[in-house]
């Protein structure tokens, strides 16, 4: 089974590390094939990959980088019908036998006759990973935690501005759940994802997710999540390693285009996809509805109200169902 890993990157120091763990951790490397838009200074030399040949590698200077989106819009291009995908950020690290283990799942999931099992989408927010010293490339994974990790809204963030809202994790001891939300710096799915949802370059950061599950949802993918997902994540937030972030000032004052014109045109996009005013693939699909999604998640988009708080912040109900039924 070969699997497309497509990482955006951007200025980041740890993006040959997070291809080498891919690869060097994987039960069967020779089956992976990635694809990276490196959005940085100075490009990634190859050669240093033994496996060059399994690398589509796009390099972008900085200042003309568009974002997270755009970028990932541009990797998609290098898809090449594998069987699955993997959507990945730049900064992650991988247990042995990663691939071996969610390709269980995933077979396991799509061994339910029903149609939103056929089409699974495997997404978290990982656990993280620290550390230890760069220069021997020596990092501590978090694998304490094997919960399962769903994704919510958070509380105080709903409808934060017009139609966006955050994301947070929450955990369940149940093993296997169907879901709402989905995470764009880890996501598994089957290879069709790519042909039936791609990316759309005009979204920045706000309005990725929600505009990507929404529109993923109404095309009949499934949203589970599975216990101790094998990939790791570097939060900034508790990371002494810093890198540059697309709005650096620094960088952003050399476009034509700066990053808060790009946010708001975003948002105002997102609105659109909810209500129905983007016609083709980048906008609503035709097997399920938003009614559909307010049953799931609580919350309904098009009027902008939370319809139940207790299924849209917490794992409570979509962890109340079983996963090999259909949540409709």
């Amino acid at each position: 089974m070969k699997i497309f890993i497509s990482i955006a990157s951007y200025q980041d120091p740890l993006l040959e590390t997070t291809i080498r763990g891919a690869f060097d951790n994987a039960d069967k490397p020779d089956n992976l094939f990635f694809g990276v838009c490196d959005q940085s200074s100075h490009a990634i030399d190859l050669e240093i990959f033994s496996f060059s040949n399994q690398i589509s590698y796009d390099h972008v200077e900085p200042e003309i980088s568009e974002g997270p989106c755009w970028a990932r819009h541009r990797i998609q291009k290098f898809f090449n019908d594998e069987d699955y995908y993997l959507q990945i950020d730049s900064h992650m690290q991988f247990q042995k036998g990663w691939d071996t283990y969610l390709l269980s799942y995933m077979q396991k999931i799509q061994s339910v006759d029903s149609y939103s099992h056929k089409l699974p989408i495997i997404t978290c927010y990982p656990r993280a990973f620290d550390i230890v010293d760069f220069n021997s490339g020596t990092y501590s994974l978090d694998t304490a935690d094997t919960n399962t990790h769903i994704i919510a809204y958070r509380e105080d963030s709903i409808f934060l501005k017009d139609s966006f809202s955050r994301q947070i994790g929450a955990i369940t001891d149940v093993e296997i759940t169907h879901g709402y939300l989905l995470a764009a710096g880890c996501l598994f799915a089957p290879g069709a994802f790519v042909k039936e949802v791609p990316y759309d370059p005009e979204f920045y950061f706000y309005g990725e997710e929600i505009s990507l599950m929404i529109r993923a949802f109404t095309r009949g993918f499934g949203i589970f999540h599975i216990p101790a997902v094998p990939i790791f994540h570097l939060y900034t937030d508790t990371s002494d390693l810093k890198r540059k972030l697309h709005w650096d000032e620094t960088e952003d004052g050399n476009r034509q285009v700066k990053w808060h014109e790009r946010e708001e045109k975003s948002l105002n996009k997102l609105s659109m996809v909810i209500n129905g005013e983007i016609e083709g693939v980048y906008g609503l699909g035709d097997k399920r509805t938003l009614k559909d999604y307010e049953f799931l998640s609580g919350i309904n988009l098009v009027e902008r109200e939370i319809v139940n708080k207790d299924k849209a912040t917490t794992a409570n109900f979509v962890s109340s169902l079983s996963w090999k039924n259909s949540p409709f």
